[in-house]
């Protein structure tokens, strides 16, 4: 009886060893998917090395063959992580790639020995393996959708995607603030990024611009851990088809000094950073060549005089270069309400201001290309044609 009840407890200690094998908790989902690169992100419950299988979607098995292993590594050694990164680069313009992820689990590591444990991935044998498609060069039209100011509010994502149309959208673009501060990399997650990964994102890259909100927590430096990781910035410049999309990072909205940023901040000196990085976009042969130019940013860059630091300062640095550029469009959120601002002699482009409540939608059609306001009840509530110059 003795032996049988130490028995028992023993197995009671040990049975969660047994019973809980590493697992995918989070993801896979994409990112930074251009014409030739994409990167695939997960996150695994137990620290792990990670990897990626990639295979051509040309209808055979995915066990037909041994396919290309890409890993999650840094400076030449595979990573033990719980969060995954890997970027695939060498890609082709418009094809459809299949993949699956791995975590092999990492019991110990000493010295040059490692024990290794059980092994979480994708299924692709009783599913359908993943899918990604690359950006297309020279696709003769474009349409992608805009979302910003979620704040956290996950239950909006899927209506909002619906009316918009989503699964049949080149690109789907976050602008912002899709949570309201970033304390554990969980708040990703349960904020807005299950919901998405449910939805596309394990076929279709968000495209992440940084709102104000995303600059606010503990966690905050960790935001490109997550989003845009591999790249050399979180601003950037991509391009499909006609369109030649600029994508600004606008920082706070307050003062780096305001008593609410405990002195942590030094937004100032990172859109100067920027503004000197915008400068360069106009030698861009892709800009060059582009029939619309489009400017995606989370805080408006409007003509107001009552206006808060972080836009002021936008307006400052920013502004002067984007009046020389022929920006047919600038989308932006944070004021959430709706706000269209005509060009003027100070700002000569159009800003489009989205609310929390809606979404913007972008199709070109040859020499046009038209931006369209929905709301959450799927009602349009603003459009406008624009032409190509």
């Amino acid at each position: 009886m003795k032996k049988s009840f130490v028995l028992a407890v023993f197995l009671i200690f040990l049975s969660p060893s047994i019973i809980h094998a590493i697992r995918i908790v989070h993801g896979p989902y994409l990112q930074n998917v251009y014409q030739t690169e994409a990167t695939i992100v997960w996150l695994s419950d137990k620290p792990s090395v990670g990897w990626v299988e990639l295979a051509p979607d040309d209808g055979t098995n995915f066990y037909a063959e041994q396919r290309s292993k890409f890993y999650d590594t840094k400076i030449g050694v595979k990573r033990t992580d719980s969060l995954h990164v890997v970027r695939l680069t060498g890609l082709t313009p418009g094809v459809t790639y299949r993949y699956r992820v791995f975590s092999k689990e990492v019991l110990s590591h000493t010295n040059t020995f490692v024990q290794y444990g059980k092994v979480a991935s994708t299924d692709v044998y009783r599913e359908k393996p993943l899918t990604f498609k690359t950006l297309e060069e020279n696709k003769k039209d474009v349409s992608f959708v805009v979302l910003n100011d979620v704040h956290g509010r996950h239950d909006v994502i899927t209506p909002l995607l619906k009316y918009a149309d989503y699964q049949n959208r080149d690109m789907i673009f976050f602008n912002g603030d899709m949570i309201s501060i970033v304390n554990k990399g969980e708040d990703f997650f349960t904020g807005f990024m299950d919901e998405c990964i449910g939805l596309f994102a394990k076929n279709k890259s968000p495209y992440y611009v940084r709102g104000n909100h995303e600059t606010r927590g503990k966690f905050a430096t960790h935001f490109q851990d997550y989003f845009n990781p591999r790249q050399s910035h979180l601003y950037g410049a991509m391009h499909m088809g006609p369109v030649y999309i600029i994508m600004l990072d606008t920082g706070e909205d307050k003062p780096d000094d305001d008593i609410e940023y405990s002195g942590i901040t030094d937004y100032d000196q990172y859109r100067t950073e920027q503004a000197e990085w915008l400068k360069t976009l106009k030698d861009d042969p892709l800009y060059k060549a582009a029939k619309y130019r489009i400017v995606i940013a989370h805080m408006p860059t409007t003509d107001g005089r009552n206006e808060w630091h972080g836009p002021v300062d936008c307006v400052k640095k920013f502004t002067p270069i984007l009046n020389d550029m022929n920006i047919d469009l600038m989308i932006c959120g944070h004021l959430h309400r709706d706000m269209y601002c005509e060009p003027n002699s100070r700002i000569k482009y159009p800003v489009l201001v989205n609310s929390n409540q809606g979404s913007v939608e972008v199709n070109t059609q040859g020499d046009k290309f038209k931006a369209v306001v929905r709301h959450l009840d799927g009602k349009v509530v603003w459009e406008r044609e624009y032409s190509a110059r």
